[in-house]
């Protein structure tokens, strides 16, 4: 199979073997892969990864027991041991020897097929497209928040950002009744949020009122210290970039504020499902360009370039 390969020092589309089905994993034919911003970091060192990135797909199952066979599936990154006191949790996204699809341990869906674990993945409605399933991941991290927050009707919040993540917790929130004001550097970003009623700020024009909830979604190391400034005494810091860059952290606004600083990754993928079958999310805007396997290269080049948003590779004909 041909498959995008990061060896540390530079990405090269290769053939590979394909990859072998057991009795706990389903062979996925990937049909479209998007790239985010932890792929960008794993190209600039995160995490020492080697292999194929890629963990956000939609894809076929072209292998497995025949409940699944031909079923269009989405499916969740980390693929935990299933016995340990976290798995016997629910929290198998915290399982210490879990292999994270394309981050940590396991190739991911940069290439025409991948072998996920049964139990990581969820059937797609008819009426979600392709173009919307390959959201699912990223949106699912966005529902993460209201998981591990108690967030209540007319909130005052900040999400500073408006890349892909950033655009996708401004809606998330705001369809919970927070008062979202979303904070970025591009016009025709945020423009996107404006469409669907939700307050916008450009950086430069940003009057740095403090909130209680503030979303971190900058993705820079620079933005925490933006971030712990613009958040009230005793509010909420929610982080949700993660980059390779280890930044300078200044402790003491975080205990003089009392300020609560909550980290939030992965989450349960029904929530966003859910959203995508009522419509009430708008992923599709999101979409900057979509670009063949073959050139899944320029595709990360495209990514890069601070104008992006998602950039999707369309690894099936």
């Amino acid at each position: 199979m041909k498959a995008l390969v990061w060896d540390g020092d530079a990405l090269t589309l290769r053939d590979r073997p394909d990859p072998s089905q057991s009795g706990n994993d389903a062979i996925v034919r990937v049909h479209l892969a998007g790239i985010c911003n932890t792929d960008l970091e794993i190209v600039r060192g995160y995490m020492g990864f080697r292999g194929t990135p890629g963990h956000e797909i939609v894809g076929t199952v072209i292998a497995g027991p025949d409940a699944w066979l031909g079923a269009r599936v989405v499916a969740e990154i980390n693929f935990a041991c299933g016995t340990c006191s976290m798995c016997r949790r629910d929290l198998g996204r915290h399982c210490p020897t879990r292999r994270v699809m394309g981050i940590l341990d396991a190739d991911g869906g940069f290439a025409e097929y991948v072998a996920v674990p049964l139990e990581n993945l969820h059937r797609v409605p008819d009426s979600i497209a392709d173009d919307q399933a390959v959201f699912v991941e990223p949106l699912a991290a966005a529902f993460e928040i209201l998981a591990q927050l108690d967030v209540t009707r007319g909130q005052s919040c900040t999400v500073l950002g408006d890349g892909k993540l950033g655009l996708l917790a401004a809606q998330v929130l705001s369809s919970a009744g927070v008062r979202v004001r979303a904070v970025g550097k591009h016009p025709d970003k945020l423009a996107i949020l404006a469409r669907r009623d939700i307050e916008t700020v450009l950086l430069e024009d940003w009057d740095r009122e403090p909130a209680e909830i503030v979303v971190e979604a900058t993705g820079s190391a620079a933005g925490f210290a933006t971030a712990v400034a613009s958040t009230l005494p005793r509010g909420t810091l929610v982080l949700k970039t993660t980059v390779a860059e280890q930044p300078g952290i200044d402790l003491a606004p975080i205990v003089i504020n009392e300020i609560n600083v909550l980290g939030s990754r992965c989450g349960l993928f029904p929530p966003a499902l859910a959203a995508l079958t009522s419509n009430s999310i708008d992923v599709k805007s999101l979409i900057s360009e979509t670009l063949p396997l073959k050139r899944s290269i320029d595709a990360f080049e495209v990514a890069q370039q601070r104008e992006s948003l998602k950039v999707v590779i369309a690894v099936a004909d």
